[in-house]
């Protein structure tokens, strides 16, 4: 199994102990990159498509590297509506 199909197993499955990297990684592997627009935009990050543009906004976690359910849920429902998993 490749990688790119054991993280969207792992981040369906909702679990307590995804990490931010594990996102960003997986983000990538679906064509999302992330931005971080300006000097003071602190925790918060974009994930923008280069397909289509679509974005993604969410918090990044601190002072752990673990997301939240609520935010693995938005992922989620995101990635359907784009028909990306």
């Amino acid at each position: 199994m490749r990688r790119k199909d054991k993280l969207i197993k792992r981040l369906l499955s909702r679990p307590k102990d995804f990490t931010y990297d594990e996102l960003v990684t997986f983000l990538k592997f679906v064509g999302y990159e992330e931005v971080n627009a300006g000097r003071t935009s602190g925790s918060r990050r974009a994930f923008i498509s280069e397909v289509n543009g679509h974005i993604i906004r969410l918090h990044k976690p601190h002072p752990g590297n673990v997301i939240r359910i609520y935010q693995i849920d938005l992922i989620i429902s995101e990635l359907r509506k784009e028909k990306l998993i």
